[in-house]
């Protein structure tokens, strides 16, 4: 996923794009308002701090909210509850409070990423390059061969499916499709990923995050 933090903190912005990046998404850092408003069309979130040396950040999420639906997660030390809900009046997806543990940092964001993308009624066919994936039916082809998948293979495509070219956590796969049994079943995730690696025939399609989970498609 394509992230676009504006922090004009040097120490706190480093820190971010270390993590962000490390996590399987591709980040960019402006410490403007100006350069946000010029920017933003090219990332899937904005990660905003209030505090910005060229303008007052409630203005640019006002803005941002007024030109486009990119989601926008505001960050900033300003903690105090009228100006929580002044950021979440003016248009913010979501609103943390700085110092922020960073686990919850990428959860949040995933939470509103995924609130945004999910499928409206009737799309339920997903496809990333030649793999086709029809999620009502169950039904998975690459390039005109049918591939047959396993139930629990398929549930753990569909997860990944459902957020194609965004990176989906481990712990999120294994909640979704093995529910409260996940803590038992990492080693069982690993065998499905392969399984279903091999079976697409499309290793460069299902992408190892190091660390962190798996992305089905490219990012870019």
């Amino acid at each position: 996923m394509r992230v676009l933090l504006v922090e004009d903190d040097d120490g706190v912005a480093h820190a971010l794009v270390d993590v962000l990046d490390s996590h399987g998404h591709r980040t960019t850092r402006v410490s403007r308002g100006s350069d946000a408003l010029l920017r933003h069309r090219d990332h899937d979130l904005v990660l905003l701090d209030l505090g910005l040396p060229d303008t007052d950040g409630l203005e640019v999420l006002r803005k941002l909210r007024r030109i486009g639906p990119v989601p926008v997660v505001v960050l900033t030390a300003r903690g105090e509850e009228r100006m929580v809900v002044r950021g979440l009046r003016s248009g913010a997806d979501d609103y943390l409070v700085k110092p922020v543990r960073m686990a919850e940092l990428l959860a949040r964001i995933e939470a509103v990423v995924r609130r945004g993308r999910r499928p409206s009624p009737g799309s339920d066919q997903v496809e990333v390059a030649d793999v086709r994936i029809d999620l009502r039916t169950r039904r998975v082809q690459v390039a005109d061969r049918e591939v047959e998948l396993t139930p629990k293979e398929f549930d753990v495509l569909a997860v990944l499916a459902a957020e194609a070219g965004t990176a989906v956590s481990r712990q999120r796969l294994m909640d979704e499709v093995w529910g409260d049994a996940y803590l038992a079943v990492s080693r069982s995730l690993d065998v499905h990923i392969a399984q279903v690696r091999a079976k697409l025939d499309r290793p460069e399609l299902l992408m190892t995050i190091r660390g962190f989970g798996y992305r089905l498609g490219d990012d870019a």
